[in-house]
């Protein structure tokens, strides 16, 4: 099965590859790695959700935006290397959270874009992952996940 088709079959949709909103690119080959901007959940051109955890939100209220903003970054590497079958591996990702500062459970939600990739990629989905809190993020985002992978 396909990335695409796997994707499909978890009942989500791989986006058009985002747009930049500033002054950066979406993703970037260098070699065999494909490093990935900050992804916001982004939806039709819409963020999905906005808000702090802790403060309004919780770990399950984030889920389906912490997904989508992975699946921009997956969006963001196919814009560069057209075929998402050319992933070798998920290396890293990183996920930003907007919370609180009695907010402690960050891996949490970065949990969300680690399952994801491990239900599309199986093992090759397996990375090493940062998760930490921020106060506020771009347009009043929950959460923004980048992503480094390797090609084969």
């Amino acid at each position: 099965m396909s990335i695409l088709e796997k994707i499909k079959s978890l009942g989500l949709e791989l986006p058009p590859a985002p747009k930049a909103i500033a002054a950066y690119i979406p993703a970037i080959q260098t070699g065999n790695l494909v490093f990935t901007s900050g992804q916001l959940p982004l939806k039709d051109g819409k963020l999905m959700l906005t808000g702090t955890l802790g403060a309004g939100l919780s770990i399950d209220d984030v889920k389906a935006a912490t997904e989508q903003a992975a699946l921009n970054g997956l969006a963001a590497i196919a814009g560069v290397i057209g075929d998402l079958d050319k992933i070798k591996s998920i290396v890293k990702i990183g996920v930003f959270v907007a919370s609180n500062p009695d907010f402690t459970e960050q891996h949490l939600v970065a949990n969300h874009a680690s399952n994801l990739l491990l239900s599309i990629f199986g093992e090759a989905g397996r990375h090493a992952r940062f998760a930490v809190g921020n106060s506020a993020l771009p347009l009043g985002a929950p959460v923004e996940v980048e992503m480094t992978v390797s090609l084969g």
